[in-house]
């Protein structure tokens, strides 16, 4: 027979590996105006200190799934913490809701964070209406793809990023949540569930900042863990 604090340990250890990683989440951009200062801001990772400690923002335009790379705004940042960068916003064509920020670093490589669209206006205020009212899928979220009017003053991608931003980003990905329950009576004692959501993986849309979560191999870890776990505690019952 276990002793109940044999069990609680078990149990403990089982929970431990659900914890569950909290992206880095950008807030939503304001609109910029070209030649002037621009503020990105963020609620840093906390949950990890190397997944977001080397962090790059990248100026981006294009729609959901055929994103376009315009420029480099910043490598080396801490995204462990939340924080802020200002950089001047450049003159671009056109002057409309078309841009956002990816946010990407060595270790999520593979998966990068993004804003919501936002404008950069002209020296004088002016924007024009997105030329597009509606994505490739039919998602009604505007888009266009712009330029930097000076393509001298283009920062190279970072070297981890050059087979993520220019590539084709797949049209969902998935949000994974894992839940344990116990029985003692039961010689099982464990059971896994996981649901997967589907979700657009894709610049976030306007009702909230940018914030994608992608299965990866650190919740495929935890569901070993969690199996694992339910079957040391069978072996004491």
């Amino acid at each position: 027979m276990v002793s109940s604090f044999s069990l609680a340990l078990l149990l403990a250890s089982a929970a431990s590996t659900l914890l569950v990683r909290a992206d880095l989440v950008p807030d939503t951009p304001s609109t910029g105006t070209a030649g002037s200062t621009c503020s990105i801001t963020w609620a840093g990772d906390s949950s990890s200190s190397s997944n977001w400690s080397d962090m790059a923002i990248e100026f981006m335009t294009g729609d959901n799934f055929d994103m376009v790379f315009l420029t480099t705004v910043a490598t080396g940042l801490d995204g462990t913490k939340s924080g802020s960068y200002s950089w001047t916003c450049p003159e671009v064509n056109p002057y409309s809701a078309i841009y956002f920020y990816q946010f990407i670093s060595p270790v999520e490589s593979g998966n990068p964070v993004w804003t919501t669209r936002f404008a950069i206006a002209s020296s004088s205020g002016g924007t024009t209406t997105p030329p597009n009212s509606t994505q490739p899928d039919g998602e009604a979220i505007p888009w266009g793809t712009g330029a930097l009017v000076d393509a001298s003053s283009v920062s190279a991608v970072p070297s981890f990023a050059s087979g993520v931003t220019s590539g084709s980003v797949p049209a969902t990905s998935a949000s994974v949540s894992v839940s344990v329950s116990s029985s003692l009576s039961s010689a099982a004692a464990s059971s896994v569930s996981t649901s997967v959501a589907s979700a657009t993986a894709s610049t976030p849309s306007s009702a909230n900042a940018g914030l994608v979560l992608a299965v990866d191999a650190r919740v495929w870890t935890a569901t070993f863990g969690v199996i694992s776990s339910a079957m040391a505690l069978a072996l004491f019952l």
